[in-house]
C-alpha cells in the first residue's frame, strides 16, 4: 500500500489530539497512523520544527510541564471514576457468585463476600436458586453491547450494534439487541431535528446544470464527489466547514475549516485536500449547492484542465445534494449538538478528530452494507483486483 503523506496542518491537529487524549496510542489508533510517526511529530514539535502553542509564547520545557500536568490530572480523574462506579462495574452479582463458588476451596467464603461486597446470605440464596442460562447469556450480551455503545461515544442505536456484534462472531438478532437495550435504557444520543443551512447562491456567477440529477451511486473511487459548506457556533464566533466526499465509499476525502466565507479558505483549501488524498485520474463529476463559493472564478480555476464536470444542484433544493447534506446532519446530531466549543481551535480539534479518526475510518453506514468507508474502500480494492 502506498505510504501516506500528511501535510504540516495534520500534523500539528494530530499532535495537540494526542495531548488532549494524553496517550499517542490512543490518538494513533483513532486516526489510523503509526504510533511511532506521531511520535516523531511530537519530537519535533517539540524541537521547534512544528511550533504548535508558539501564540501562547510557552517554551518546550512549559508546553511538557502541561503535558505531564493534563496527564496527571486524567490519572486522578480515573482513579475518582473507579473509586465512584467500581461497584457498578460488578452490579451483576451473579458473575461474583460466580466467582466465590469457583474459589470457596482457595478463600473463605466470608472473606470473599466482604472483599466482593455482597452479603453471605445472598451468596447461599444463589446457590439454591441460581439464574438460568438464558439470562447468564444476555447478561453477557449487555456487556458486549455496552462496549460497542460507549466506543461509539454514544451514537450508535440497535442496527450499527447488531453489525459491529456479528463482524466481532457474536450473534444476535437486531430485535434482541433492541430490547436489551431498552432494558437497560440504553440509547443513541442522535435525537436532535437536524436544520438546514445553505451557502448564498444570490451571486452573478455562472450556474452549472445538474448533471449529477441525483444518481448517488458510484462504481468505482473517484467518479463522483459531492460538496458543501456549513456553520459551526463557537464561543468566539462562527467556525465554517467544507467537506467533499467520494460516493463511492461516503468518505470525507477533502475538508477544510476557516473563519471566514471566502473561497480560497473554504471551497478551494478542500479541493486541495481532495486531489491531493485521491489524485484525479479519471473523469470526476463534482456536485455542490450553487453558492458562491463554488460558483465564483477562483474556485472554477482549479477545475479548468482537469477532466472534471461540474455539477449544481436547482435552486433551493437541498433534495439535490442530499448526501453532502446527510453528512452535516451526521456531524451535528452526532457531534456538534453534544459539545459546547469555547473557542474555534477546540472545534476545530474536535472536528478533526471525528472525521478523521471515527468517521472515516469506524463509523458504520447503511449504504454500504453497514461497513465503514475504510472498509468499504477495500472492499471495492479487492473487487477491482478479482474482476
Amino acid at each position: 500500500m502506498k505510504r501516506q503523506v500528511f501535510d504540516e496542518a495534520f500534523k500539528q491537529m494530530a499532535v495537540e489530539l494526542s495531548y488532549v487524549k494524553g496517550s499517542v496510542k490512543i490518538a494513533a489508533q483513532e486516526l489510523g497512523i503509526d504510533p511511532g510517526r506521531l511520535s516523531k511529530w511530537r519530537q519535533t514539535l517539540q524541537e521547534g520544527k512544528i511550533v504548535a502553542g508558539q501564540k501562547q509564547g510557552l517554551t518546550a520545557e512549559q508546553l511538557e510541564i502541561k503535558r505531564l500536568q493534563k496527564e496527571l490530572k486524567e490519572a486522578q480523574l480515573e482513579r475518582d471514576i473507579f473509586k465512584k462506579g467500581g461497584q457498578h462495574l460488578f452490579q451483576e452479582r451473579w458473575k461474583i457468585f460466580q466467582f466465590i463458588k469457583e474459589n470457596y476451596s482457595l478463600f473463605p467464603i466470608e472473606k470473599m463476600c466482604k472483599v466482593m461486597k455482597v452479603s453471605v446470605s445472598g451468596y447461599y440464596y444463589w446457590l439454591k436458586h441460581p439464574i438460568s442460562s438464558r439470562t447468564v447469556k444476555e447478561q453477557a450480551l449487555l456487556v458486549d453491547i455496552h462496549k460497542i455503545y460507549d466506543d461509539s461515544k454514544k451514537r450508535y442505536g440497535s442496527p450499527r450494534i447488531t453489525s459491529e456484534l456479528r463482524e466481532q462472531g457474536i450473534q444476535a438478532s437486531r430485535p434482541r439487541v433492541a430490547r436489551l437495550m431498552r432494558k437497560a435504557n440504553i440509547k443513541s444520543i442522535i435525537r436532535k431535528k437536524y436544520r438546514v443551512q445553505t451557502t448564498d447562491s444570490k451571486h452573478d456567477y455562472a450556474i452549472s446544470e445538474n448533471h449529477l440529477n441525483r444518481d448517488f451511486s458510484a462504481q468505482a473511487i473517484g467518479q463522483k464527489w459531492v460538496s458543501d459548506l456549513t456553520y459551526i457556533r463557537t464561543g468566539e464566533g462562527w467556525l465554517y466547514l467544507t467537506a467533499i466526499l467520494d460516493l463511492a465509499d461516503r468518505k470525507v476525502v477533502g475538508w477544510a475549516m476557516s473563519d471566514n466565507m471566502k473561497a480560497n479558505d473554504t471551497t478551494i483549501a478542500a479541493w486541495k485536500m481532495a486531489i491531493k488524498n485521491r489524485p484525479i485520474k479519471q473523469y470526476l463529476l463534482f456536485h455542490s449547492d450553487r453558492g458562491v463559493q463554488y460558483a465564483c472564478t477562483d474556485f472554477r480555476k482549479q477545475l479548468k484542465g482537469m477532466p472534471v464536470l461540474q455539477s449544481m444542484s436547482r435552486k433551493g433544493n437541498c433534495w439535490d445534494n442530499a448526501i453532502a447534506e446527510s453528512f452535516f446532519k451526521t456531524l451535528k446530531t452526532e457531534l456538534i449538538y453534544h459539545d459546547y466549543y469555547a473557542n474555534k481551535q477546540q472545534a476545530k480539534l474536535s472536528v478533526f478528530e471525528y472525521i478523521e479518526g471515527w468517521y472515516n475510518k469506524k463509523r458504520r453506514h447503511s449504504a454500504l452494507g453497514n461497513r465503514s468507508p475504510q472498509q468499504y474502500q477495500c472492499y471495492l480494492e479487492e473487487k477491482r483486483l478479482a474482476a
